[in-house]
């Protein structure tokens, strides 16, 4: 009996799916990852420069109900930091100098370092203070990684969460600010989940949503001033919506008309509850604060509830007038210095610090939403998140851009996590190009696992120095040679100093550090040096110094042609003076005075490192310092009458 054969194949059995648990398993093994990598670098470090002023400013907040320090930033992420701190009993002198000296603006900013600074080196333990309020931030910043996998996963699917996800947790820049305590890693957090239900609230504006709504967006507002841009970002949407409808939109005019109409009074509702959210915060970390600061409305027990009342609404509106008139900063970018910022400082800095999988991840998903005939990739239920996603990067970026505060990187946070959450479609185009293509599709989806996978290589490999981080696009020029502040060291790196200092039993150590900070608590051999005046008895002796002072805060390329080596990932430089040390404006010596480079571009000879620390040893002598300060600007706006005619 012949045997029966079939004329046609059995159909291929389909794949089978991944478990349900499998994804957020996977998301809860990158984020572990990142804690790894953030949280040990982070233990290594020393205080960055402005964590001095946030840590010991967010502890008084909590203990004291006092909002004097630090007043040029929202309280939520001092807040935040400081929690752990108090709740474990650390410890304030209010009774010191550096407590009381700090009325009134100006002098509170001067009292806030040597406050923070003693609650942090002499009222308790260093290590273990600094390293219990960066824990409140790390997890934040892994709050934020889990966000970002959320919010992928509901535009592109699980594999769109995993591979955002992948990128943000590799990146250098977070994984250098996360465990910090500032201000941008809140805000970033805050503000896409208030884009997030902002975009809920426009697709049903529930009771539900717009509370939620007005709790995220409080969170933005209470975290960064510069939150205030969510207020251009909504209307921007609310606009685009007359361009192209969204789904669910109405045609017809009048009920187009209609709906917009509903959700606008939706959006004002929450603006309106999140403002009283950011009220009632102020108003409680204020209760103890005195209301001097309002006295022309009047004095007297009748006139101290209605101060007490406006106080909160004074001190944000006075902190955010604050940075809009410190928001010209003098910059350095690609070798060369700005006295204002420049319109493509972030860009450059965008793309020399992320590392080429994220780069090349975007170039794809660029290639492929251009493709002629392709089908939306996210899927209409959340095509208005989409919408305000993107018009929000479209917002932020044209501020980045128009900023005239060009310092760090870490400014570009927030635009950073919308530009990862671009990836999103990425997965779903890729499985329509196996179905059209499959070839291509195949060698597609392979370049974009390696691209994911050599992110999570490159931190790897830049662990722990992720602040000097570059990529292969620097083509090997030095971090000092292209960028400054904080994208080049943040006086996080003493530690290596000290482990430099101690293997050559160096009993004196010169030291150019980029930090306010008394360098000694953590390298007791260092001396405090300024690498653009040696003198001659420095001459065979090894010096350190910050990247940021070789070009930009200072002017010290000369001692590059001498011995050195490179610290922390080429965030410092140790060197081995000439002997003799050549004449200043001679060859391989110093530069003349006029050649002179001053920290944060002050045009002062006196060097304001030097004036900080020395009100941080003496704060009593603040007063003093701001009317010697306040007496030299008069004499300058005088000069500067008398040299206009007097007009």
């Amino acid at each position: 009996m012949r045997n029966h054969v079939p004329t046609t194949l059995p159909a291929p059995s389909p794949k089978r799916p991944l478990p349900g648990a499998f994804f957020p398993v996977a998301a809860v093994l990158l984020l572990i990852f990142m804690g790894i990598l953030a949280g040990g670098a982070a233990l290594r470090e020393s205080i960055t420069f402005d964590e001095t002023a946030h840590i010991g400013a967010g502890v008084s907040y909590l203990q004291k109900l006092d909002l004097r320090l630090n007043e040029e930033h929202p309280p939520l992420a001092k807040v935040l930091a400081a929690m752990p701190l108090v709740m474990r009993g650390t410890r304030a002198d209010y009774s010191d100098v550096s407590w009381s000296v700090s009325r009134g603006f100006f002098a509170s900013y001067m009292g806030e370092w040597a406050f923070g600074d003693r609650l942090l080196t002499r009222w308790n333990d260093p290590a273990s203070t600094l390293a219990w309020a960066r824990l409140s931030m790390l997890l934040l910043t892994l709050a934020l990684g889990w966000v970002v996998f959320a919010c992928a996963r509901r535009l592109g699917g699980d594999w769109a969460g995993l591979l955002c996800l992948c990128v943000y947790v590799a990146s250098p820049v977070f994984l250098a600010f996360g465990p910090l305590v500032h201000t941008d890693l809140a805000v970033a957090l805050f503000s896409l989940l208030a884009l997030w239900t902002f975009a809920d609230l426009r697709q049903d504006p529930s009771r539900k949503n717009v509370l939620l709504f007005a709790l995220c967006l409080a969170g933005a507002l209470l975290s960064k001033f510069t939150a205030g841009i969510l207020l251009v970002a909504f209307p921007m949407v609310a606009l685009s919506t007359r361009w192209r409808a969204v789904p669910g939109q109405p045609a017809a005019k009048p009920e187009a008309r209609a709906w917009r109409k509903l959700r606008r009074r939706a959006t004002l509702k929450g603006i309106l509850w999140a403002a009283l959210f950011v009220y009632v915060f102020y108003f409680i970390l204020s209760w103890n604060q005195s209301t001097d600061a309002l006295d022309r409305l009047g004095n007297g027990p009748a006139w101290d509830p209605l101060r007490r009342l406006l106080m909160p609404a004074w001190f944000y509106l006075r902190g955010l007038l604050v940075v809009l008139l410190t928001s010209v900063r003098p910059t350095f970018i690609l070798g060369h210095s700005y006295s204002h910022g420049v319109w493509f400082y972030f860009p450059v800095l965008f793309f020399l610090k992320s590392p080429l999988g994220f780069l090349g991840m975007l170039a794809l998903t660029l290639v492929f939403a251009f493709r002629r005939g392709s089908l939306p990739a996210v899927s209409e239920d959340v095509r208005g998140h989409w919408r305000v996603l993107w018009v929000s990067l479209v917002v932020f970026g044209a501020f980045c851009l128009a900023s005239q505060m060009d310092i760090s990187i870490r400014h570009f946070t927030f635009p950073m996590v919308l530009l990862m959450l671009l990836l999103a479609p990425l997965p779903r185009m890729l499985g329509r190009l196996r179905t059209s293509l499959p070839i291509a599709g195949r060698l597609a989806a392979a370049l974009t696992v390696l691209l994911a996978l050599s992110c999570l290589f490159t931190a790897l490999r830049a662990y722990p120095y992720f602040f000097p981080y570059v990529n292969e696009l620097s083509f090997g020029q030095p971090i000092y040679a292209l960028a400054n502040d904080s994208n080049v060291d943040w006086n996080a790196y003493l530690p290596e100093v000290k482990r430099f200092a101690d293997q050559r039993g160096l009993r004196k150590l010169n030291l150019d550090a980029y930090g306010v900070n008394d360098a000694t608590v953590v390298v007791p051999q260092a001396e405090f040096w300024d690498c653009q005046k040696p003198a001659a008895a420095d001459a065979g002796q090894w010096a350190v110094i910050s990247a940021n002072m070789i070009l930009d805060s200072h002017n010290c390329r000369w001692l590059m042609q001498y011995p050195h080596e490179s610290l922390a990932g080429g965030s410092m430089y140790a060197i081995r003076l000439p002997a003799p040390i050549p004449a200043a404006g001679a060859s391989g010596g110093p530069p003349l005075p006029s050649e002179f480079h001053n920290l944060f571009g002050m045009p002062s000879p006196v060097d304001p490192r030097l004036m900080f620390q020395e009100l941080i040893r003496h704060p009593e002598n603040i007063p003093q310092a701001l009317a010697k300060m306040r007496a030299e600007y008069d004499r300058a706006q005088e000069a500067k009458k008398r040299a206009s005619g007097g007009r």
